[in-house]
C-alpha cells in the first residue's frame, strides 16, 4: 500500500453560513469571534461567493487557535450552519476531501477550485 503524505495545515477557514433572516445573528456571531480572538473575519456576503451556496462569512484562524474557537463556535452558532476545513494549499482537497461541517452539510460548487498551491494571509 502506497502512503500519501499527510498535507500540512496552515490555517483554517470557518464559513458562516445564514440568509436574511439570520444575517444580524451571523454578523454578531463574526464580529464577536473576532473580538475574542486573533483571527480575521471577512466580509459579510449577502449572496453565494465561490463554492458556497448561501450567504456566508469567513473566519480564517492560524491552526493552534482550532482547540479554541471550534469549541466556542460550537456553543455560540445558535442553529447556524458551519464549514470549517483547513488550509493546505489545494482548494478543491480543502473544500472536497477535508470538511467538517456544524449543522447541516450543504451542496458545494467545486467546478472552479483548484488542487494546485495556493496561499492565505492569516
Amino acid at each position: 500500500m502506497t502512503q500519501t503524505p499527510t498535507p500540512r495545515i496552515k490555517g483554517f477557514h470557518a464559513h458562516v453560513y445564514f440568509d436574511a433572516d439570520s444575517i444580524d445573528q451571523a454578523r454578531a456571531l463574526c464580529e464577536e469571534a473576532a473580538r475574542c480572538f486573533p483571527l480575521k473575519m471577512g466580509r459579510v456576503h449577502e449572496r453565494p461567493v465561490g463554492p458556497h451556496p448561501d450567504w456566508s462569512c469567513q473566519l480564517a484562524f492560524k491552526p493552534e487557535l482550532f482547540g479554541e474557537l471550534i469549541p466556542w463556535l460550537a456553543l455560540h452558532r445558535d442553529g447556524l450552519t458551519v464549514l470549517i476545513h483547513p488550509i493546505t494549499g489545494s482548494d478543491l482537497r480543502d473544500h472536497r476531501d477535508y470538511p467538517m461541517w456544524m449543522g447541516t452539510m450543504r451542496p458545494l460548487d467545486l467546478s472552479d477550485l483548484e488542487d494546485g498551491e495556493i496561499e492565505y494571509e492569516f
